[in-house]
């Protein structure tokens, strides 16, 4: 991968901690931002993964009684099959003519 150079100014103490655990660990201050950045990084990605799946739990019913699905049960799994009359409007599962549909 293709290294790009980045600068950054940050007070004295700031560049002396990140030398001292550079060399502590054996790494050079670069690589030693590198795997802060990317830890942060994988930090805040793992934080979305945790609210969203979350939100999908708080909201699980709402979701199943909207899409027809059956909550706790088998996952992706619809309750009716061919049309189902909703609202006043009929919905197609999609399954309609396929074979194996139900």
């Amino acid at each position: 991968m293709a290294k790009t150079q980045l600068n950054v100014r940050v007070d004295e103490a700031t560049a002396e901690a990140a030398r001292a655990r550079a060399l502590q660990r054996g790494v050079s201050v670069n690589r030693y931002i590198e795997e802060l950045v990317l830890k942060d990084a994988g930090e805040v990605g793992q934080t979305f993964v945790e609210a969203a799946s979350d939100f999908m739990k708080q909201y699980e019913r709402v979701f199943a009684e909207e899409f027809g699905l059956d909550p706790g049960g088998d996952r992706g799994r619809e309750r009716t099959t061919g049309r189902e009359r909703t609202t006043g409007r009929e919905r197609s599962t999609g399954r309609e003519g396929h074979p194996g549909a139900r």
